[in-house]
């Protein structure tokens, strides 16, 4: 039996064969530089957002979705619904899909250990946004960026403080909460009952979490106005809540801005049209556009830069004749 040995020729054309699968092997397993990113070489930033409890956090939605298309960030983008267990799971798929930053906005602050072990460990950096987290090991994400809620909180009291310096006797504060163990909700209540204590007349009487959504702030309200004839302050740590609570007010055959002072958090548009309209009394700004911000960090801490750990956004508070001069140019 004759043997056939194959030629120079063929064996140089397997060679090239074997070197090329080698190659494209070696180019789909993302260990390189460009792994995460399409074949354009864009940064790919994966996006937990807490849900669209309100208008607020629609408004945060669309900053960080076209500052991504604006500074070209192929944003993976998911939506928890207010549960932490779908922030997770969506953190966990960034990092299978090897995304090269991680950004979300926690919807309570314990229990992120964990996952965010998993993305250090992946060499994924994290950024925080709006909300922070309660973890001990500041390694575990490369920055917060957001509003300072405490301060927020104390600037709501202070006013209050002022405006009731003449008050002889007890005035009866009702509060309506965030979601319960979220950052806001905490240090809003902290900043708040910090600066009510220089009154010893400032007491809260009642303090319920409303969820940040107007259905939850109306509901709350309802109950606190069966259980305590005399309300004469409400302080909701959102603009949202506050809204749904006007409608329980206005139902109960009150007047909101006059029988009960209204302080919330957030001067989104129809908050603000609210303190335009006397039925709101103050509100603490707390800016939803972080969008910009956000992939300028982005892009630092993919590129290996320096960042400050905590960045502030600039905000202000908001007077019934303010928020009149300011709601023509309001952009949220």
């Amino acid at each position: 039996m004759r043997t056939y040995l194959p030629s120079r020729k063929v064996i140089a054309v397997l060679a090239a064969a074997l070197l090329a699968t080698g190659t494209a092997a070696c180019g789909n397993s993302d260990t390189g530089d460009n792994a995460g990113k399409g074949d354009d070489g864009k940064i790919t930033l994966g996006f937990s957002q807490v849900g669209a409890e309100s208008g607020w956090r629609t408004a945060n939605t669309t900053s960080i979705k076209e500052a991504a298309a604006e500074a070209g960030i192929d944003l993976k983008f998911d939506d928890a619904q207010q549960k932490q267990e779908n922030q997770i799971k969506a953190i966990r798929n960034f990092i299978q899909q090897k995304v090269d930053v991680i950004a979300f906005s926690p919807v309570v602050e314990s229990g992120w250990d964990t996952v965010l072990k998993e993305a250090k460990d992946a060499k994924i950096p994290v950024i925080l946004t709006d909300r922070a987290v309660d973890s001990a090991d500041k390694s575990l994400y490369k920055t917060f960026l957001g509003s300072d809620f405490v301060k927020e909180g104390r600037l709501a009291g202070e006013w209050l403080v002022e405006q009731k310096k003449a008050a002889s006797g007890p005035v009866n504060i009702v509060e309506l909460q965030g979601t319960t163990g979220s950052a806001p909700a905490n240090d809003r209540k902290k900043g708040f009952a910090e600066a009510i204590a220089a009154n010893p007349n400032l007491k809260i009487i009642a303090s319920q979490s409303g969820d940040f959504t107007r259905a939850g702030g109306k509901q709350v309200m309802e109950q606190f106005l069966k259980a305590n004839p005399k309300i004469d302050v409400l302080f909701a740590h959102n603009d949202d809540m506050g809204l749904g609570a006007l409608e329980a007010i206005t139902a109960a055959g009150k007047v909101p801005g006059k029988d009960i002072t209204i302080i919330t958090v957030d001067a989104v548009k129809d908050g603000m049209q609210a303190l335009a309209d006397g039925k709101f009394n103050f509100i603490a700004e707390c800016s939803p556009l972080l969008g910009p911000q956000l992939m300028d960090l982005a892009k630092k801490v993919h590129n290996g830069e320096e960042v400050p750990a905590r960045i502030e956004t600039e905000e202000t508070t908001f007077t019934q004749e303010q928020a009149k001069e300011a709601l023509p140019n309001r952009k949220y």
